[in-house]
C-alpha cells in the first residue's frame, strides 16, 4: 500500500494560517494594516513635499518608494489578521492621496502632463463613488488583477520622473504614463461592466 503523501511546508503554513482564527473583527480600529496605512500617508506628506521643491532626488525617490511598496504590506497583515469596514476604506483613501498627490504635484512643476493627471483622477473619484452606490445596495466589487497593474503603473510614473537615474528620459516617462492611463480607462471600465452584470441580478 502506497504511504500516505506528506504535504510540504509551504502548503501546511499556508493552510495554518487559513484556519488560525482572525485577530481583529470587522469593526476594529486600531490594527497593525491601519497603522502601516496611516503610517503611508504620513510619510507621503514630507515626500511630496520634498518633490514640489527639489524634483528629482534620493530622498524623496526613498520616501516614495517607502509609500508605495508599503500598500503590499497593509494588504498582507489585513489577510493574516481579518479584514476590517475601517481599512476597505483607508486602503483606497491612502493609494489615491498619495498617486494624485504625487501626479498633482508633478503636473503643477511641469514635470507630468496635466490631461494625464485629470483623467486618472477623474477616474479613480468616479469609480470609488461607483463602488460607494453599490456598496449600498449591497454588491461588492472588490479589487481586479488589472487594477494592481494600473496602479504599479500609475505609481511607476511618478517614480521615473524622481529617479536621478531616469529624471532626463522624457521619452521612456511618457510612455509609461501613457500605459498608466490606457490601464486606468480599461480597468474603470472593467469595474463598471462587473457593476453592471451584478445589478441586473
Amino acid at each position: 500500500m502506497a504511504e500516505p503523501e506528506v504535504p510540504s511546508r509551504r502548503a501546511a503554513s499556508q493552510a495554518a494560517m487559513q484556519n488560525a482564527a482572525k485577530r481583529f473583527g470587522q469593526s476594529a480600529l486600531a490594527t497593525p494594516a491601519n497603522a502601516v496605512t496611516v503610517s503611508r500617508i504620513v510619510i507621503a506628506l514630507p515626500a511630496l513635499y520634498l518633490m514640489h521643491r527639489d524634483g528629482s532626488n534620493w530622498l524623496t525617490v526613498a520616501l516614495w518608494f517607502t509609500v508605495t511598496t508599503s500598500d503590499s504590506l497593509d494588504g498582507w497583515l489585513a489577510r493574516r489578521d481579518g479584514a476590517t469596514r475601517s481599512g476597505a476604506f483607508l486602503d483606497p483613501v491612502a493609494d489615491k492621496l498619495i498617486v494624485l498627490g504625487g501626479m498633482g504635484v508633478l503636473a503643477a512643476r511641469g514635470n507630468l502632463w496635466w490631461w494625464a493627471a485629470i483623467v486618472i483622477a477623474i477616474r479613480e473619484l468616479g469609480i470609488s463613488a461607483y463602488r460607494s452606490v453599490a456598496g449600498k445596495r449591497g454588491i461588492v466589487m472588490p479589487a481586479l488583477r488589472l487594477g494592481k497593474w494600473k496602479a504599479f503603473l500609475q505609481f511607476a510614473s511618478v517614480g521615473w520622473i524622481l529617479l536621478p537615474w531616469t529624471a532626463s528620459f522624457v521619452g521612456w516617462q511618457q510612455i509609461n504614463l501613457v500605459g498608466a492611463v490606457a490601464l486606468t480607462i480599461v480597468s474603470g471600465a472593467q469595474i463598471l461592466q462587473r457593476g453592471y452584470v451584478d445589478w441586473q441580478r
